[in-house]
């Protein structure tokens, strides 16, 4: 006979049986609820590289290249397959003659080879114009993106907002975002009808639809820099620090364009910058889960690329050499000589001479102001972007053969070097409150580095750092016959005319300057109005001369004269 449980019995019995089940039900979930151990992703970086596929020197040594990175591109990727190798535009334009003799065409095949997986857009790249970058686009390897580009598809065909990729199953979104000034670096008609947008509200619209395309970690490239350090509390500040605390949802914010290294925490946004030309990259590392994509941790490490520590990929090597081969018999001779080395860097140490007047700047404006016999001639900083001179430090891949100072070669190559951009010379009549515009202009940045610091000769002015912007000028007097800033009052009112030669660029509105080129006449290249001058000359004689002195009426900081 089958006996029954009483009805209460058996309710207990069920819901005993049921907590049972459960439980060995809730071992293997509580198992599978078990975070999973993170994996590290890895994001290689350069910033503003200008197409540096030769080394240069920094610190005493040989460091950076096209062959040698990659070298250590390679190494890093072989230690951490889940790697990205980027940069944030810039990549080529006022490039050395290797690439620009070229139209940029080795820096491009040079990326390829490094194994570049995303860049974006910066102002250089239109230096061109369209049709040239379109051409740049067409033969990278990798993906270009800009997500605050107005009307892009209807000038440039294969640039995304962004891209995905994806590492051992985390999709990561690379943003490019274009450095909103851009329009004004470049000729007018060099962006085609392509407008920059603001970046802050691209980014944070390209992020969102990264995130519905499936991306868990974001990164975004951008061609915006720091700008410097406040000296009170040490922290940077600039367009990429702008930026960085302006946008939401980002994991790694990568900047450029300033020649800065930098590393900071922005919100939950790791953000770095390198120095420019290959001096450094980045190393960083994102710790990620990979289940809900995200970063746990982030940590980065600045990586000098010495040429000592590698064999440079031959891969690199053999592609630059078929080029270089071309260029040697017209790079390599000898223009003249200087009593002294003449820097890039100005008087105040600053190395893309952005800050005070420059050796280089004074040889620039000289032969302008000589050539068209004008009572002034002025060239924006930003247009200057090597040493005249040949380094002292022999590098066999340069156009300089080893020489021991004194005197300081100066080839045909290091010419091209200092004015890559093919400009021409301009000359034209200004008012004297034309002329006080354009030193205004060259000076209203300041205390920041920017492109736009004018080098000057004929004249030496003085300015107070601490007036408003646009108003700083406070008076400038004729050089002497021999060059010494002891000749008469310029008179900087509607009243006075003098005569003044520039670089078109400046005359049509770059970087700032007043747009008079309706009123200019174009004359001759302006790398062989440097080549003349220096060959006329035999031996230069430049010295620092008190061209542009700075002053304070208030908390403002004048940057340290520290070179004569």
């Amino acid at each position: 006979m089958t006996r029954t449980a009483p009805s209460g019995l058996r309710r207990l019995l069920t819901a005993a049986l049921a907590v049972a089940t459960a439980g060995v039900m809730l071992a293997p979930a509580a198992t599978a609820s078990r975070p999973p151990d993170p994996i590290e992703l890895q994001i290689l970086s350069v910033s503003d590289w200008h197409a540096q596929l030769d080394p240069i020197s920094s610190g005493g040594q040989q460091v950076g290249g096209a062959a040698v990175l990659s070298t250590y591109f390679q190494q890093e990727r072989a230690a951490n397959p889940r790697t990205l190798t980027l940069t944030a535009g810039d990549a080529f334009g006022a490039s050395p003659p290797l690439s620009a003799f070229f139209e940029e065409e080795p820096a491009v095949r040079a990326m390829n080879l490094m194994g570049f997986d995303a860049d974006t857009l910066g102002n250089h790249n239109f230096d061109r114009g369209v049709d040239h970058l379109q051409r740049m686009v067409d033969l990278a390897d990798f993906q270009y993106v800009s997500a605050n580009l107005l009307n892009l598809d209807d000038n440039l065909q294969g640039v995304e907002d962004f891209t995905i990729f994806d590492l051992d199953g985390v999709k990561v979104a690379v943003i490019g975002i274009t450095n909103p000034e851009a329009p004004t670096l470049v000729f007018p008609g060099s962006f085609g009808t392509i407008e920059v947008t603001d970046p802050v509200v691209a980014a944070n619209k390209a992020r969102a639809a990264a995130q519905r395309a499936g991306a868990k970690v974001f990164v975004a490239i951008t061609h915006m820099g720091i700008t410097g350090f406040d000296p009170a509390t040490g922290d940077a500040f600039g367009p990429l620090v702008d930026f960085a605390d302006s946008v939401g949802g980002y994991d790694l914010i990568v900047g450029d364009h300033t020649d800065f290294q930098y590393e900071g925490v922005h919100g939950r946004a790791l953000v770095v910058e390198n120095r420019s030309k290959g001096a450094t990259y980045a190393r960083t590392t994102l710790s990620v889960n990979p289940r809900s994509g995200r970063v746990a941790s982030s940590s980065v490490e600045f990586v000098t690329p010495t040429v000592a520590g590698v064999t440079p990929d031959p891969a690199v090597v053999a592609m630059l050499d078929e080029y270089r081969a071309e260029l040697g018999p017209i790079f390599n001779t000898k223009l003249g000589d200087s009593d002294r080395a003449i820097p890039r860097s100005d008087s105040c140490g600053r190395g893309d001479g952005r800050l005070c007047e420059s050796l280089v700047g004074n040889v620039v404006t000289d032969a302008l102001r000589a050539r068209y016999g004008t009572d002034v001639a002025i060239t924006n900083a930003g247009g200057l972007r090597a040493n005249l001179t040949c380094p002292t430090t022999d590098n066999p891949a340069d156009f300089c053969a080893p020489f021991t100072p004194p005197p300081y070669p100066i080839t045909r190559g290091q010419v091209l070097s200092v004015l890559p951009f093919g400009n021409i010379a301009v000359t034209g009549t200004v008012t004297g409150a034309q002329l006080k515009q354009m030193l205004e202009n060259g000076v209203s940045a300041m205390p920041g580095a920017n492109g736009r610091f004018a080098q000057v000769s004929g004249l030496c002015f003085t300015y107070d750092v601490a007036a408003p912007a646009g108003s700083r000028v406070v008076g400038a007097v004729r050089q002497a016959a021999d060059g010494s800033c002891t000749g008469a009052p310029m008179d900087l009112t509607a009243a006075s005319t003098y005569s003044l030669a520039q670089n078109d660029f400046m005359a049509s509105g770059g970087d700032g300057y007043p747009n008079l080129i309706g009123n200019f006449t174009s004359r001759e290249i302006l790398d062989q109005v440097l080549a003349d001058h220096v060959t006329a000359a035999g031996v230069l004689t430049p010295r620092i001369q008190g061209r542009i002195t700075c002053t304070s009426s208030g908390s403002a900081v004048c940057p340290t004269v520290v070179a004569p």
